[in-house]
This record gives structure tokens, C-alpha cells and sequence, in this order.
């Protein structure tokens, strides 16, 4: 298959195809995965801010006495607190024993009054944060360095529920990018090796879904040239017959009517080999088609040993049958095929066992299937031979059967009926040893 250009053209454009599937499926996987992926940290960074502003804002709300000014005792719940003096200095209040849920080195928290003023900082908070107050509940923001943050904001109000002014509470997503960043490293890497495993494998794959399809091709080629050269043999006889006759002044009775006769063999043998094709064809394309009709082996077996006895007394060959089961063994078939399909068999085995031989018929049977065996004690098959014995046009003696007239489309038949009555036909032989067919037939 590798050196026929076409198949390798079509190997190729199948590894192609499934290549460019598969790595649009990939990316568009990876392109959801991604987003999948942000989404849900996303949405766990805004659930996390949201508990962190809830405990606080509810800690704070009971200890806030009067709008606008901090009282000490908030220095025990928020961590590095700063309150901004009038000139915009902060004031770190004394160190406490921190017992603020923000004790964490990304989280940070202004207080804005009522006005929108910045109060205080605590927590990890950035310096270059623009001190603008924003009343939205959800923000995303950026320093002056282009750091991202993201925050929440709730206002607050006094333990008399006078309105105090503003609580944010925001953190960094430097480490949810840097997350990110990782995730599309890896799918950026992933996604090429991926690509290059799934070319690799689309080739390989491809070899074998064109292994059959070339199989086929190879027998199509095969039997395209056997039978043109089945039928020029007789078509070049009966051609020359005719030219030969015609280059002749004049004819008499006698040489017209031998011209006639060469005339009709070769149109018969043409006829036989036509009709075999077709049959062959039929039953390729209905392998399985299933006639509700009883066959009677016995029958069958014991009929054709008697009409094939003079073709072995001609040969010189002992034909002789053996039935071991007692009852008569039936088949649902088609009683003409398989009639055909055992008398395929047997004449061969009479043409290939020399003068002197026997060739016998067995019918057995086992619990679910019936097994006739034609054995002889002919000339025997190679092992070279034997996989190729039921190939159309395939002789293992050409010499001798175009000698007998054969095609070469016997054993060919005889499996196709075997295998349209769900059974099986095998062979076992030995060069020089005789050769046995088996043929096993559904009960």
C-alpha cells in the first residue's frame, strides 16, 4: 500500500482530516476549559470577598457610635490600620492582636465618610491605589502600576443606624493571574504536543481504515485480470477459428461442421464462466439472503455419490460415501447451491487424485451443526497453496485444470455458499498426502 500513490494521496488527506477535527475539537475543549476554569475562581474570589465584607461590616456596624469617626476599638479588628489626618498623612494606630478574617497578605480595606472621603486603610494595602471613592457594589480596578484589584463596597452605619459612610474591602488578583497565566502556559504547550500525538495517530489510523479498502482493491485488480484473462482464451480460440475459416476458398460439410463444434466449446465455457461471475456477484451482494427451505444432507450426500460414481470409474478413482449419524440431518437453505457447493467439491477431488485413488464423502454431525468431509487421496495442497485455494481464478495446478477445464472459480463458489448459509468450508493438506474439505452447515 505504501508504494501505490493514490492510496498514500487518500492516507494522507484522512490524516489531514482527522487532524484538523481533532485539533479544532482540542482548542475548542481548551478554550472551555479555560474559561471554565476562570470563571469558577472567579466567582470563588467574589464569594471569598463577600464573607470577609459581611463578618467585618457586621463587626464594625455595632462598635461605630458617630458618622464619620473611627473608634479605637476598630484598631482590634481591622490589621495595620491607617487613618488618614487632615493633610492626608496616615496614622498607624498601635499593633493589636489581629482577629480580622483579612489576615492575609493580598487583602486590604479603606473607609470612605459619607462624603466619599478616604478615612482610613487597613491590610495589605496598596499605596498606589487612586484614593477615589466609587459607590459601585462589584469593581475592578487598576494602580498607577497597572496591578489589577478587585473589590466590593457596602456602606456602613452606625450602632443607631445613622449612616457613617463607606466600607471597601478589596484584594489582589495578582496570584489569580498568575493562576490564569499557568493554565494557558499549560494548554498552550498541551494543545501542539496534543496535535502532533493526534497527526501521528490520525496517520496511523488511517493505515489501517485504508488496509481493507486496499485489500479490496488489490482482489478488484486481481480478479479484473484474471477474468480478462479467462475470457481471451476462449474469445482468442474462437477468433482464430473463424479467421482460419475464412481464409478457406471453400468449405465442406465435414471442416464447417468441426469449426462449428470448436466454435460451441468455447462458447460454452465462456457461458459457464459468465455465469459463475454472475453468481458470485448475486451472492456478494445478498451474502445472507435466507430461503425458508429444509435440505436433507443425507439426500444431498448419497445423490451425488451415485450421479458423480461414473466421472470417478472414468477417472480410475474409488468414490465412496460414509453416513455416521443415524437421523436425517436438515439445513434451512437453498438445496441448489449447497447441491452445487458439495459437488464443487468432490469433482475436484476426483480430478486431483491420480488413478488408483479414493475420494470419500462423510456426513457427522455434532450438536449444532452438521459436517460433511471430502477427503482424497490426491496430490495434496502446499501450505503455500492453502490460503489462497478459495481465491477467484486461483489454481494450485494451472496446467492441469485448464486441462480438466476449469476456471479456477470452483472453490471460490463453494465458500460464497458456505458462508451465504452462515456455515464455514476449510481445507488441511499435505503436499503428496491427500487433501480433506470441511464443511460445517448450521443444524
Amino acid at each position: 500500500m505504501n508504494q501505490n500513490k493514490l492510496f498514500n494521496r487518500t492516507r494522507s488527506q484522512l490524516a489531514i482530516s482527522y487532524a484538523a477535527v481533532m485539533g479544532l475539537i482540542l482548542s475548542l475543549l481548551g478554550f472551555g476549559v479555560y474559561k471554565a476554569i476562570a470563571h469558577a475562581h472567579w466567582i470563588a474570589i467574589d464569594r471569598e470577598l463577600e464573607s470577609v465584607a459581611g463578618t467585618l461590616h457586621d463587626s464594625l456596624e455595632i462598635k461605630l457610635q458617630q458618622p464619620g469617626r473611627l473608634e479605637p476599638i476598630v484598631n482590634e479588628l481591622l490589621p495595620n490600620l491607617r487613618v488618614i489626618g487632615v493633610n492626608g498623612a496616615r496614622e498607624q494606630l498601635a499593633d493589636r492582636h489581629i482577629l480580622s478574617a483579612i489576615n492575609q497578605s493580598y487583602y486590604y480595606i479603606r473607609l470612605f465618610d459619607s462624603s466619599g472621603k478616604l478615612i482610613a486603610t487597613a491590610g495589605a494595602y496598596p499605596e498606589t491605589l487612586p484614593p477615589r471613592f466609587n459607590s459601585q457594589h462589584w469593581q475592578t480596578i487598576a494602580d498607577s502600576k497597572g496591578n489589577i484589584y478587585h473589590q466590593i463596597s457596602v456602606s456602613l452605619h452606625t450602632n443607631t443606624l445613622e449612616d457613617w459612610g463607606y466600607f471597601q474591602v478589596g484584594r489582589s488578583l495578582q496570584d489569580f493571574n498568575s493562576y490564569l497565566s499557568t493554565v494557558k502556559l499549560i494548554l498552550k504547550l498541551g494543545l501542539p504536543t496534543a496535535l502532533i500525538l493526534v497527526a501521528f495517530s490520525s496517520w496511523w489510523l488511517a493505515g489501517l481504515a485504508m488496509k481493507p479498502i486496499y485489500a479490496s482493491y488489490r482482489q478488484i485488480q486481481q480478479f479484473t485480470a484474471d477474468a480478462a484473462h479467462e475470457l481471451r482464451t476462449p474469445l482468442a480460440a474462437s477468433q482464430a477459428t473463424v479467421e482460419s475459416a475464412l481464409l478457406m476458398p471453400q468449405l465442406d460439410e465435414k471442416e464447417a461442421r468441426e469449426i462449428l463444434q470448436t466454435v460451441d466449446r468455447q462458447n460454452r465455457r465462456l457461458t459457464d464462466l459468465v455465469t459463475d461471475l454472475l453468481l458470485l456477484a448475486r451472492m456478494d451482494s445478498q451474502p445472507k439472503s435466507e430461503i425458508p427451505q429444509l435440505c436433507c444432507l443425507n439426500d444431498l450426500v448419497g445423490d451425488l455419490v451415485e450421479e458423480l460414481a461414473a466421472l470417478a470409474r472414468s477417472s480410475e478413482v474409488a468414490l465412496t460415501s460414509e453416513i455416521r449419524v443415524q437421523q436425517p440431518l436438515n439445513v434451512v437453505g437453498d438445496a441448489d447451491r449447497l447441491y452445487r457447493l458439495v459437488a464443487n467439491l468432490i469433482v475436484n477431488a476426483i480430478q486431483y487424485t491420480p488413478a488408483g485413488g479414493k475420494v470419500t464423502v462423510i456426513l457427522d454431525c455434532s450438536h449444532i451443526e452438521a459436517i460433511i468431509q471430502v477427503q482424497d487421496t490426491g496430490i495434496g495442497i502446499a501450505a503455500a497453496d492453502l490460503g489462497r485455494i478459495f481465491d477467484r481464478f486461483y489454481r494450485v495446478n494451472k496446467s492441469r485444470s485448464r486441462h480438466t477445464g476449469g476456471s479456477g472459480l470452483g472453490l471460490a463458489i463453494a465458500q460464497t455458499i458456505a458462508r451465504a448459509h452462515r456455515g464455514s468450508l476449510t481445507a488441511r493438506s499435505e503436499l503428496g498426502a491427500g487433501a480433506t474439505f470441511l464443511l460445517r452447515l448450521p443444524l
